[in-house]
């Protein structure tokens, strides 16, 4: 075993060591030869040196290099070197982290993180905490804890009785919701289309003077980080009205709500405290490995309500039970990594990578925008929206830009108009990894315009 881990360590590291020299996307042949590691099952065991070094030697050649410096997609963060190092860690503990006498030391790095998470994002100290795969999962299981308590103030036990003849629920979103949000309350049972949805300007934020009579059966579900702008809704306005009204805020922060931990772009989350709960990526701006999400709500009780288990063979303590918190039993400790980026960061580390983030992605939108190409939003935060022209440009600068390899961007739409996707939401991303990738989109632009111009 020593020597197999020996042997993984080292090709961990020629691996992480080399990210930033090579495509951001694998080569054709590269992705082709994935094909080695299928075939018939194996009739007999296998050496594990010989499955490490198979896995090593076609898989890592074809993975995207979304750790490195040059990756602008999905606001998909890198992986800190202590979070990383602390995966490791966890995968040699294999932890179960359902309950504290399955792992006390899973169960004390979430204590410990809530109280850091609470601090560092200006939560309220009440706030309880889940730990979950990701934005997704952490936005079902607010949603479930603001289900339940909506409809127990009217009598009903949602978890006993289902919502088969429950008092009714309105949900409240803004044009610009997220599809995990819609995704969640699906899996709810709250339906996608079932929801009322409220105009937004021209960044995606929902204008306040469209808010309708709340009552104390209504969800509302705001921003904070739209996807595409990283806009935030005005939430200071939405919380003060739903209050009056005994209404729910939820917000969904994947990765804006990490805005919260720098001084400097903190006064986009005004009012964001006042809500009942969170849900956030962790494996987005706090830059752990896959897959960790947190989902935060004020009153606990009402996430325990909603989530909580209970057999004879369970063994509980007087503690917080983690799986009284999240949909699974079994999981893997997310915590760890969590806890070995905070802190590994510090505060100021924390607020220091999040803030160049943003610089980074000014410093992006300035140089294009300056070699006269149209940026779409106003960059207040990580995210970046560039137009090359009509549709049909576009979406050729952005196929030729992921196919060249220097960088690697995504598309979306936007108002009507097709865009390239820029989200710098990496610990790696240094001014020359965004240099060299803005000469890159500035070279294909300049090749694909010049061809229809022919």
């Amino acid at each position: 075993m020593r020597d197999l881990l020996m042997d993984a360590g080292a090709r961990a590291a020629r691996y992480v060591s080399s990210i930033g020299k090579r495509r951001v996307t694998p080569q054709p042949q590269d992705v082709a030869r994935l094909s080695l590691l299928g075939g018939p099952m194996p009739e007999e065991p296998c050496d594990p040196s010989a499955v490490l070094a198979l896995l090593d030697e076609v898989g890592s050649p074809a993975t995207v290099a979304s750790t490195g410096g040059r990756y602008f997609g999905f606001v998909t963060g890198g992986t800190l070197p202590a979070a990383l190092v602390a995966n490791w860690i966890a995968g040699a503990w294999d932890q179960n982290a359902s309950m504290r006498v399955m792992s006390p030391v899973a169960a004390a790095l979430e204590d410990i993180t809530l109280g850091w998470l609470r601090d560092v994002l200006g939560l309220p100290q009440s706030t309880g905490i889940g730990f979950v795969t990701g934005a997704t999962m952490a936005n079902f299981t607010c949603l479930a804890a603001a289900r339940h308590a909506l409809l127990e103030r009217v009598g009903w036990n949602v978890e006993e009785n289902g919502l088969f003849g429950a008092p009714p629920l309105t949900v409240v979103v803004g044009d610009e919701v997220h599809v995990s949000v819609l995704k969640a309350l699906s899996m709810l049972g709250l339906g996608r289309l079932r929801v009322m949805r409220l105009p937004t300007d021209e960044q995606g934020r929902i204008k306040s003077d469209s808010l309708p009579a709340f009552d104390e059966r209504t969800i509302v579900c705001i921003q904070a980080g739209n996807v595409n702008t990283g806009a935030f809704d005005p939430a200071a306005e939405i919380c003060s009205h739903a209050r009056g009204h005994g209404a729910w805020v939820h917000v969904d922060g994947a990765f804006g709500l990490w805005a919260a931990a720098a001084p400097e772009r903190a006064y986009l989350m005004a009012g964001f405290a006042d809500a009942h709960s969170w849900a956030t990526d962790c494996h987005k701006w706090l830059n752990v490995p896959y897959d960790s999400g947190l989902a935060f709500v004020r009153e606990p009780q009402h996430l325990r309500s909603a989530m909580t288990v209970s057999a004879a063979y369970l063994q509980t303590s007087d503690g917080r039970e983690p799986h009284h918190y999240t949909p699974e039993a079994s999981r893997r400790a997310r915590a760890i990594e969590v806890w070995a980026a905070l802190r590994s960061l510090g505060r100021r580390g924390l607020a220091d990578m999040i803030e160049r983030n943003c610089r980074l992605a000014a410093r992006f939108a300035d140089k294009l925008r300056t070699a006269g190409l149209s940026i779409l939003n106003d960059v207040v935060l990580n995210q970046v929206l560039v137009s090359f022209g009509d549709a049909g440009a576009t979406k050729r600068v952005i196929s030729e830009l992921q196919n060249e390899g220097t960088c690697w961007c995504g598309g979306t739409e936007w108002h009507g108009r097709s865009a390239m996707r820029i989200s710098v939401s990496g610990w790696a991303t240094t001014e020359e990894d965004v240099d060299q990738s803005a000469d890159a989109v500035l070279r294909i632009a300049a090749s694909v315009m010049q061809a229809g111009a022919k």
